[in-house]
C-alpha cells in the first residue's frame, strides 16, 4: 500500500536528492524527445549526453567522497565522518568531544581538535577532489559522446550517399534514352531535423555550474552553444532557485489566507506528533522548556543532548538538523539507532530555533482556529494540504518548465529558421567528406 505522507516527506525534505532526481529525469526525457524531433542523429547524441549526466551527476560526488574516505582519509588516521565545521566554534568543541556517543568517537573528535589545520585541509580537498573527478568523469563523457556520435553520422552519411548513387545508377538503367536527360529530384538528409561542499544538495548546485561551464565551452557548434546556454539557464533556475521560492510564495499564502504556517519540514507535519501535542497542552512545556535556555548557545546544545524527549529537539531530529549516532550490527543487518546525538555531525543552532519559532506560531494559530469553531483535524487537515500543495505546485510547475517548456523554446527556435532546422554536427560532416572526396 502507498504511504502518502512518507511520499510527501521525502518529496519535501529539503536535503534530499530524490526531488532534484525527479525535475532532472523530467528535463531528460523532455530534451531527447524535442531533439529526437529534429534528428534521429541528434536525438541519439542528446540520449547518451542526458542519460549519462544524469548519471554521473546524482552518483558522482557521492562515489569519489566515498572513495576519498576509504583512501586518503584513512591514510591519515582522521575521522572522515566528523563535520569540518564543528572546528569553528571553540566553545562548542569541549561539549561535542563531551557528548560524543562512544568512547572510540571521543577519541577521533579529540584527535581531529588535536590536528584542526591538517583535518581542515583534508576535508577541503575531499570535497574539491571529488567534485573535480566528477567534472573529469562528465569531461570524459562528452568527448566520448561526442566522437561516438561523429562517427556514426559519418558512417551513415557515407552509406546513405553510396545507396543513393546505386539507386541512381538502377533508375538510370531503366529509363527510356529519351527521358534520360530528366534530373531526380532527391530533397536529402540534410532537411533530417535533428542538465556547498557539505550540503547534498549544495554540492549538486556547485557541480551543475561546472558542468554548464564544460557543455558551453566544449560546444561543437554556435546551435550546440546557444542550445546549452537555454536549457543550462533553466536547469539552473528551475532545479534550485524557482522550487524554493515558489514553496516560500505558498508558505506565505498559507499565513496570510488560511492563517496557517506550513513552514516546518514535511516530515515533522506529516508524522502526526505535533498534532496529539497540540491536542493535549504537552507542547506547552517544550516550548517553555526551550525559551528558558534559547539565548546561549552552549545551553542549548547541551539541551539537545539532556532533552531527548522535547519536542523541538524530536522535530529537529525529524528535520534532520540533529542526526543520531546508528550503532554498527554488521554487514548486512542494518545500524542500530542509538539514541545518542552523533556530535561529529554539525548542528546549526540558529534552524534548530527556528524550528521552535515555527512551532510556537504553529500553536498559536492553532489556538485561534479552536476558539473560532474549527477542530484539531479540520486544522492539521488543512495544515498538512497546504504543504502538500505547495510541494506538488512547486516540484511540478519546476517539471513542466524544464521537460516541456524549455524544450519546446528550442525546438521553436530551431525551426523558425530554415538554415538552423538540421543538426549542425551532421552538417559540419558532411561538408567535411565532400571537401575530401568522400561523397559527392
Amino acid at each position: 500500500m502507498v504511504n502518502v505522507a512518507s511520499i510527501f516527506s521525502t518529496l519535501g525534505n529539503p536535503n534530499s536528492l530524490i526531488p532534484l532526481a525527479i525535475k532532472d529525469t523530467a528535463s531528460t526525457t523532455g530534451m531527447t524527445i524535442g531533439s529526437y524531433i529534429t534528428g534521429k542523429e541528434e536525438g541519439h547524441d542528446r540520449f547518451i549526453d542526458e542519460v549519462g549526466t544524469e548519471a554521473i551527476w546524482l552518483g558522482g560526488i557521492p562515489f569519489y567522497k566515498w572513495l576519498f574516505d576509504s583512501t586518503v582519509f584513512r591514510a591519515v588516521g582522521l575521522d572522515s565522518k566528523f563535520d569540518a565545521r564543528n572546528l569553528k566554534d571553540k566553545a562548542l568543541l569541549e561539549k561535542i568531544k563531551e557528548y560524543a556517543p562512544t568512547d572510540e568517537i571521543k577519541n577521533s573528535i579529540e584527535k581531529a581538535i588535536n590536528n584542526k589545520n591538517k583535518f581542515k585541509h583534508t576535508a577541503t580537498a575531499k570535497f574539491i577532489v571529488s567534485t573535480a573527478l566528477t567534472v573529469a568523469s562528465y569531461i570524459g563523457l562528452t568527448k566520448i559522446k561526442q566522437k561516438y556520435t561523429e562517427k556514426k553520422i559519418r558512417a551513415n552519411l557515407i552509406a546513405e550517399y553510396k545507396a543513393e548513387q546505386e539507386k541512381k545508377k538502377q533508375e538510370k538503367n531503366n529509363i527510356d534514352n529519351k527521358n534520360s536527360s530528366q534530373k531526380i529530384a532527391f530533397k536529402g538528409l540534410g532537411k533530417e531535423i535533428q542538465e556547498l561542499a557539505f550540503s547534498p544538495v549544495k554540492n549538486m548546485w556547485i557541480l551543475d555550474g561546472c558542468i554548464t561551464a564544460e557543455r558551453l565551452k566544449d560546444s561543437r557548434t554556435e546551435q550546440e552553444f546557444i542550445g546549452y546556454a537555454i536549457k543550462e539557464a533553466s536547469i539552473l533556475t528551475f532545479l534550485y532557485y524557482a522550487d524554493n521560492k515558489i514553496r516560500k510564495i505558498m508558505e506565505n499564502r498559507a499565513n496570510k489566507k488560511f492563517d496557517k504556517s506550513i513552514g516546518l519540514d514535511a516530515r515533522v507535519l506529516e508524522d502526526g506528533f505535533l498534532k496529539k501535542a497540540f491536542e493535549d497542552g504537552t507542547i506547552k512545556k517544550s516550548l517553555e522548556e526551550f525559551k528558558s535556555i534559547s539565548n546561549n548557545d552552549i545551553n542549548i546544545y547541551e539541551f539537545l543532548h539532556k532533552n531527548p524527549d522535547n519536542l523541538v529537539v524530536k522535530a529537529a531530529k525529524m528535520s534532520d538538523i540533529i542526526e543520531n549516532y546508528k550503532e554498527p550490527q554488521g554487514i548486512f543487518k542494518k545500524a542500530k539507532d542509538s539514541g545518542k546525538i552523533d556530535t561529529r555531525k554539525y548542528i546549526d543552532l540558529n534552524e534548530i530555533k527556528d524550528v521552535n519559532t515555527k512551532i510556537e506560531k504553529l500553536y498559536f494559530q492553532f489556538e485561534k482556529a479552536l476558539a473560532k469553531g474549527e477542530t484539531s483535524e479540520e486544522f492539521f487537515r488543512g495544515v498538512k494540504k497546504l504543504k502538500r500543495n505547495s510541494i506538488v505546485t512547486s516540484i511540478g510547475s519546476c517539471m513542466f518548465a524544464l521537460g516541456i517548456l524549455t524544450p519546446a523554446i528550442m525546438l521553436i527556435r530551431r525551426f523558425s529558421s530554415k538554415d538552423n532546422t538540421e543538426f549542425e554536427t551532421k552538417k559540419q560532416i558532411r561538408e567535411q567528406l565532400i571537401k575530401e572526396g568522400v561523397i559527392a
